[in-house]
C-alpha cells in the first residue's frame, strides 16, 4: 500500500481512483463498511482505492486544545486499512490555511486535480470544507460537473456496546475512558491498542516478582480507566499474554499515571527502548491501595490467574 503525506506526494501520473475521506480514528466496524465498499467499488472499476485522512485532528486546529484522545495513531490506521485492501492512504496536514478551503476548492484541489476521483464513497453525515459547510448532497452535485459519482454507505452499526447506541469513534473513546474495553472491542472488531516506547520506571514490579514493561505512550492516546486488565503485549513481533495495569500506583503513593504490562511467566525480557503494543482484552478490577505489600502481592497473583483464565492460557 502506498502512503502519501500531502498532495505533493501523490504521483504525477496518478490516474482515476475511488476515494473515501474521513478521520477514521480507530477504523471501527462502521468505518470498515465505508472503506470496504470503496475497495470493492475500486475493484469493480479496475482502479485503485484511496483513503484521505488528516493530521492533526481537525478539531485541534479549529478549536485548539480540543484534540480528542486517539484510538489509533496514523501508522496503525494505515495498517488496518491495508488489511481491508486499500491501495493508498493520503494524510493531509490539517493547517489553519487548509481549514479555510471552501467545499468547492477542496473538491477541485484534492478530489479532481490530484486524485482524479471516479467515485467518492462516504457516510451519510460526511461534512467537509470551511466550517464543515460541504455536505454529501453538495459533493454529489459537483460530481456532475467534475465527472465523479458519489455513493453513500450507512455506517451505523449497533450492538450491546454503549447500551445500543450507534457505533462511533466518540462512543468508543467514552467506553475506553470508562474501562469498558469489552465494549470497545465490540465496536472496533478487535481489542483496543495502546502503543509506546518502553522506559525505565521505579522497577518495583521486578522487585515484587512481576517485571513490567512501562510504556511512554504516544501523544493523545486514548488510555483506559485506571485498573487491571487482561490482554496482550506485542514486542519484536511476539504476542504475549499479559496482565496490564493503568494508574498512579497508590500503594507506593504514586502521582504519575502509568501504563505497565507484565508478560505472564516471562521474567527474561529486556524491552527497554523498544516500541511495543498493548491490546486490552478484558477488565479485571479497579485500582486499589491495599493494607500491606503482602496483600498487594496476593492480589497481583490473583490478577495474573484471572488473566490466564480470561486469555485461555
Amino acid at each position: 500500500m502506498q502512503r502519501w503525506r500531502g498532495l505533493e506526494d501523490i504521483p504525477q501520473d496518478w490516474g482515476r481512483s475511488v476515494v473515501t475521506i474521513g478521520s477514521y480514528d480507530g477504523v471501527h466496524r462502521g468505518h470498515q463498511l465505508i472503506i470496504g465498499r470503496a475497495v470493492e467499488r475500486a475493484r469493480e472499476l479496475s482502479v485503485p482505492s484511496v483513503v484521505v485522512t488528516f493530521d492533526p485532528h481537525p478539531s485541534e486546529v479549529v478549536r485548539p486544545g480540543s484534540h480528542p484522545p486517539l484510538l489509533a495513531p496514523h501508522h496503525r490506521r494505515a495498517e488496518l486499512m491495508a488489511e481491508l485492501g486499500v491501495d493508498a492512504v493520503l494524510i493531509l496536514p490539517f493547517t489553519a490555511e487548509f481549514s479555510k478551503l471552501s467545499p468547492a476548492d477542496f473538491i477541485v484541489k484534492v478530489l479532481v486535480d490530484k486524485l482524479h476521483a471516479r467515485t467518492v464513497v462516504e457516510g451519510p453525515n460526511f461534512r467537509f470544507g470551511h466550517r464543515a459547510a460541504g455536505t454529501v448532497d453538495y459533493l454529489a452535485e459537483l460530481g456532475a460537473t467534475y465527472d465523479y459519482d458519489v455513493e453513500v454507505v450507512d455506517l451505523y452499526v449497533s450492538g450491546a456496546a454503549g447500551g445500543g447506541d450507534p457505533f462511533s469513534s466518540t462512543l468508543t473513546r467514552r467506553l475506553v475512558a470508562a474501562g469498558d474495553v469489552e465494549g470497545a472491542r465490540e465496536i472496533l472488531g478487535r481489542p483496543h491498542r495502546v502503543e509506546g516506547i518502553v522506559v525505565r520506571g521505579a522497577q518495583r514490579g521486578r522487585e515484587l516478582g512481576f517485571p513490567t514493561a512501562n510504556l511512554e505512550t504516544l501523544p493523545h492516546t486514548a488510555i483506559p480507566a485506571d485498573g487491571v486488565y487482561a490482554g496482550w503485549l506485542t514486542a519484536n513481533g511476539e504476542r504475549m499474554p499479559a496482565a496490564i495495569s493503568v494508574g498512579t500506583n497508590p500503594q507506593f503513593d504514586g502521582v504519575e499515571r502509568t501504563v505497565e504490562a507484565y508478560a505472564i511467566d516471562r521474567v527474561d525480557l529486556d524491552l527497554y527502548g523498544l516500541h511495543v503494543a498493548i491490546d486490552y482484552f478484558a477488565y479485571v478490577r479497579g485500582q486499589e491501595k491495599f493494607a500491606s505489600v503482602d496483600d498487594l502481592l496476593v492480589a497481583m497473583a490473583r490478577d495474573v490467574q484471572q488473566c490466564r483464565e480470561l486469555l485461555n492460557m
